[in-house]
């Protein structure tokens, strides 16, 4: 099977990103540019034993994607413990709704947000009550 193993974020500003996904989520950065040739920083999401993945933060190439743009791309869902205070620290830091909390019902709260590098970003916390 093809599990995921690994994401990228393609971004403009490796130090903006760097802090936004580390103030929103508590990720971690490893440099390592050295073996990408470009700025690329390895992003550590959380504890090794707990469920998910790594990726990093690479410098993007091309143009970012243009606001209102429909997804052309891979979309990273983040599981939050607090959708409220998660989305708080995602537009205090300088993100923005791009779909606003809804419902799954009976399982979850799920939404959308643009980052500080244009990337679409989704957050869901896992409630059996949600509806």
């Amino acid at each position: 099977m093809g599990k995921v193993v690994h994401f990228e974020v393609h971004v403009d500003d490796m130090e903006r990103a760097k802090k936004f996904y580390g103030d929103v989520f508590g990720w971690t950065f490893e440099d390592w540019s050295s073996y990408a040739g470009m700025p690329y920083f390895g992003a550590v999401t959380g504890d090794a034993e707990a469920m998910g993945i790594n990726g990093a933060l690479m410098q993007r190439m091309g143009p970012p994607p243009a606001p209102g743009q429909a997804v052309n791309g891979f979309a990273c869902t983040m599981g939050v413990a607090d959708y409220d205070a998660t989305e708080a620290k995602i537009l205090a830091l300088g993100g923005t709704v791009a779909l606003p909390k809804y419902a799954l019902p009976g399982m979850a709260w799920q939404g959308y947000y643009i980052d500080t590098e244009g990337n679409i970003i989704g957050i869901h916390q896992p409630d059996e009550n949600a509806k």
